[in-house]
């Protein structure tokens, strides 16, 4: 049917726009009526035509996990209170807008065409990942999609908080150590220099740290754009490596062998896998298709490659504790628990336990050492200040005892 866009008011007068499928004008005209609107304008239009120019839509905004979060709320909620999912989708595209809209309009389409709203959803993969996707498909299946929205909801919500305290732990430490280059350059490149000539004049030789300052200010203005270039190319050369397969694996690889930052990838790993896994399997899915998503959402690939080839003996075996701990990734604990949940019945929620007992110890340890860093990053920011100061001011002091001041 035809894509209808109207401007309209309700009741009370105020002003209500959006797009409406009907078979014709009058049709449209006739529906809103129905719903208590006075349209004052409507004309045919396509989803096409509602995502605009190109250059309009280069700079609009990503569908960010907050909109995500309250379209999987707002859907559970209202097929909770038994409203229809076609009619649930078209109540929910007219409270967004930009590229998160177009798809809602689309996937409205795609259901009146006969389909389902996971194969529909399965076309957006960077808005609907493949685990959100087989969770709505499992709730699809077993008619209880209003429940599995609902989990859905607290797993977003949870992986995003995780995912802010951690980025706001790490905020500081990052921000200290840019301001300390920030100033190392600055002084560098607009101080030194200015200062350097009035140094030259006393005719005495200059202290150590003094000689150290302005030999690295040279350096740099004397070949500042040959270290530009080199650094940008490095940059260039590092991101085009990384993505890819071989770079990704072997920059993961090289992450893995650092002690601090491989207990934090593997902890990660672990609470990844175990919190998707037990949700998956709660929600339903088989174990074997459980393990095909569970095993791509790993952000390392070497860890990934580790569960890959786990999967295929807990496959082919059923026992998934077993070969978890061949991987080298669960700590023993975590082993334990998981063939306890297993032995009893109760696997599902027992990887949920283990998930979200080290999503707790993760943020914990990163706050932890947040807390240590910060007072590190302090005294270095110190002594990088006092050693411009003294390179600065011991040529003056020489200075003035050498006048008798």
């Amino acid at each position: 049917m035809p894509l209808y866009q109207y401007d309209s008011f309700n009741r009370r007068g105020k002003k209500i726009t959006g797009t409406i499928d009907a078979a014709s004008k009058q049709d449209a005209i006739t529906i809103l009526r129905g719903q208590g609107l006075m349209p004052t304008n409507i004309e045919e239009t396509s989803a096409a035509k509602l995502e605009g120019p190109f250059w309009k839509r280069f700079f609009q905004k990503k569908v960010d996990i907050r909109t995500k979060v309250l379209f999987t709320k707002q859907l559970g909620v209202l097929l909770k209170s038994g409203v229809p999912l076609l009619q649930a989708i078209e109540l929910l595209t007219e409270q967004f807008e930009g590229v998160f809209k177009r798809v809602l309009i689309h996937i409205k389409d795609g259901i009146k065409a006969g389909e389902s709203i996971a194969s529909e959803m399965k076309k957006y993969p960077k808005i609907f990942p493949n685990v959100y996707v087989q969770l709505v498909r499992a709730g699809e299946a077993s008619g209880k999609l209003e429940v599995i929205l609902n989990r859905l909801t607290t797993y977003l919500e949870r992986t995003e908080e995780t995912r802010k305290k951690i980025r706001k732990a790490l905020a500081y430490p990052i921000a200290m150590l840019s301001f300390a280059v920030l100033v190392v350059v600055g002084v560098l490149t607009f101080l030194v220099p200015r200062i350097k000539d009035m140094f030259a004049q006393m005719g005495q030789e200059l202290p150590g740290p003094t000689q150290l300052l302005i030999g690295m200010s040279d350096i740099l203005m004397n070949n500042l754009v040959l270290i530009s270039i080199l650094f940008l190319g490095i940059v260039i050369a590092f991101t085009r490596w990384k993505k890819t397969t071989r770079g990704q694996y072997k920059f993961d690889e090289i992450i893995l062998r650092l002690p601090l930052v491989s207990y934090f990838s593997k902890t990660k790993a672990v609470v990844q896998f175990s919190k998707t896994l037990g949700m998956l399997l709660e929600s339903g899915v088989n174990l074997a298709e459980a393990l095909d998503i569970v095993c791509n959402i790993i952000d390392n690939e070497v860890l990934t490659q580790k569960l890959l080839e786990a999967r295929d003996s807990i496959i082919k075996e059923g026992k998934i504790a077993k070969y978890l701990k061949k991987t080298n990734m669960f700590p023993a604990i975590a082993s334990y628990m998981i063939s306890t949940g297993e032995e009893s019945g109760q696997l599902a929620q027992m990887l949920l336990t283990v998930g979200n007992d080290y999503d707790t110890e993760l943020t914990e340890i990163t706050e932890s050492m947040t807390s240590k860093i910060t007072p590190i990053m302090t005294i270095v920011m110190g002594l990088i200040v006092l050693f411009i100061i003294l390179a600065i001011f011991l040529p003056i002091m020489q200075m003035s005892e050498g006048m008798g001041i």
